[in-house]
């Protein structure tokens, strides 16, 4: 914000880090934003794919840290995403903008918004419930075609086609959305959970297969 002002809106998902206010609840970053005159939005419940998008950078930063020398404190940490974040920005051709120019290059020929305005009253945080506690999930209304929900076991995993998919030994007898882009061998699975925060994204396996694990090394029952 201090680079480039405080923005119109603030899109997260429903998660009650980030955004509870689906569940009635106010969050403090929901109040620190409406301060600041902005908008908090969130994706629509059990639509993964807004945020998704936004995930998938996540992982280009990732690789790009495990390349970097080991950081020693959050200050080396904060250096090695800040210089990311130039290169990405400033540097790096992004395939998805015409004429492949760079972030930096695009948002600089963009028309600017007018900064938020601040609201006469601004709500206050529930105290009803506490903020750190989650509530079930609603049943999911009218899910893509692609979409389907599965209860995990007690093990963390559920089967699809006969196949035994692991998502995590600590989210036993969850309920996970599964989107498939196919029943293929090749074709992506990817798991959410009923926030639309990505688990896994896995491909479907060959034919034969019946067991597919998380990606992650083997370890404790609870990081399964």
């Amino acid at each position: 914000m201090a680079a480039h002002g405080v923005p119109q809106r603030l899109l997260s998902d429903n998660g009650l880090a980030l955004n509870p206010s689906r569940r009635g609840l106010l969050g403090q970053l929901v109040v620190h934003v409406m301060a600041l005159a902005a908008e908090p939005i969130t994706g629509k419940p059990y639509k993964p794919t807004t945020q998704g998008k936004n995930e998938r950078f996540h992982q280009t930063l990732f690789r790009y840290l495990d390349k970097q020398p080991l950081a020693a404190d959050l200050a080396q940490l904060q250096d090695q995403v800040d210089a990311f974040d130039h290169i990405y920005n400033t540097q790096r051709p992004h395939q998805g903008l015409p004429g492949r120019v760079t972030p930096l290059t695009a948002w600089a020929a963009t028309a600017k918004a007018e900064a938020p305005r601040l609201p006469r009253d601004l709500p206050r945080r529930s105290s009803n419930r506490p903020a750190s506690r989650p509530r079930t999930a609603p049943a999911p209304p009218d899910l893509p075609d692609d979409t389907i929900v599965k209860k995990l076991t007690s093990a963390g995993m559920f089967y699809l086609d006969k196949v035994q998919y692991l998502v995590d030994g600590r989210r036993g007898f969850q309920q996970v959305l599964v989107i498939t882009n196919g029943d293929k061998d090749g074709d992506t699975i990817t798991v959410t959970d009923l926030e639309g925060e990505i688990l896994i994204e896995r491909t479907r396996p060959a034919p034969g297969t019946t067991y597919v694990g998380n990606g992650r090394p083997r370890g404790p029952r609870q990081d399964r």
